[in-house]
């Protein structure tokens, strides 16, 4: 049986990705979150509709939130999975809703209007996690096997085959390596 998720599922854990790996790892020490830049930047390539001016307070409150989505993405077990992201959940305001703004089909949102950025990424992604671990999917949610990089990522292939976070980085400099590493053992 293959599972698919919904447009707006499959964009929450997208952003989602995006957000834990702005953390610093260990291919960079970088935290790619610490301006208000940043997170303009980020609000923007994520497309968050009706966000207000944004704030230091949002700045922080969207850093902190990293922390608690990033063990998501090693837990082994479905019920330690399924305990993080009720934390996580209740921690925002849920108002499920239908919506069919800017172009995209019927979908859902699960926070009110004019809710904080922080209260909307909690939510929509919490869910998106939560509809994951309901759908027996949790193998979906890992990290990079390339041994230089840790970032998060959600496998959406339809034999859940990923293994990079991005196969035009990881996974080619990977396939690069094994590749000189094969001419040099035959004597190239």
């Amino acid at each position: 049986m293959t599972v698919t998720f919904s447009h707006d599922t499959e964009h929450a854990l997208a952003t989602l990705v995006r957000l834990v790996n702005t953390l610093p790892g260990p291919s960079s020490q970088v935290d790619t979150m610490e301006t208000l830049e940043d997170l303009e930047k980020f609000v923007h390539e994520r497309e968050f509709s009706a966000v207000a001016n944004l704030t230091e307070t949002d700045l922080q409150d969207v850093r902190d939130l990293r922390p608690l989505f990033a063990p998501v993405f090693t837990t082994d077990s479905d019920a330690e999975a399924a305990t993080m992201i009720n934390a996580i959940v209740a921690r925002g305001t849920t108002t499920p809703r239908l919506t069919n703004h800017d172009g995209h089909p019927w979908h859902i949102h699960y926070s009110r209007d004019g809710a904080s950025l922080t209260c909307r990424i909690t939510v929509e992604c919490g869910i998106a996690l939560a509809q994951v671990i309901s759908a027996g999917e949790r193998e979906r949610l890992r990290r990079c096997e390339a041994p230089d990089c840790d970032d998060a990522l959600i496998d959406l292939s339809r034999n859940r085959s990923k293994r990079y976070c991005d196969a035009r980085t990881c996974g080619n400099r990977l396939h690069v390596a094994a590749y000189r590493e094969r001419r040099k053992s035959a004597g190239e």
